[in-house]
């Protein structure tokens, strides 16, 4: 679930990036967000060929990072305009469900 969910924020991240205009600074925004939030996604598929718990943890924790910088590029590309207000928003909600799915996996994985 929870990479199928990262594969599809993923796919949307792409999709919303490919309407930014290919100008200096939008391009750059477009590059970092598009490194964060495919990051999520592939530290999360690495995760389930962990060598051990914790190399299982750190890749989680690694995706959670990548979850919140997604959200920093997110929120500054809504501060300037360059995408509509309610399509980010949107980004920044799927983005929130994946983190509180890492936050708890992270934690249950810790716990056991």
């Amino acid at each position: 679930m929870l990479q199928e969910k990262s594969k599809t924020f993923s796919l949307h991240i792409l999709q919303t990036c490919n309407k930014l205009k290919n100008d200096g600074i939008q391009n750059i925004l477009a590059k970092q967000l598009v490194r964060s939030a495919t990051s999520i996604g592939a530290n999360i598929h690495e995760a389930n060929y962990a060598a051990s718990k914790s190399d299982f943890v750190n890749k989680l924790q690694i995706a959670l990072k990548e979850c919140y910088e997604s959200e920093y590029w997110l929120d500054l590309i809504s501060s300037t305009g360059y995408l509509d207000a309610q399509e980010v928003s949107a980004l920044l909600n799927e983005c929130g469900s994946i983190r509180s799915i890492l936050i708890k996996s992270i934690n249950t994985t810790k716990n056991k």
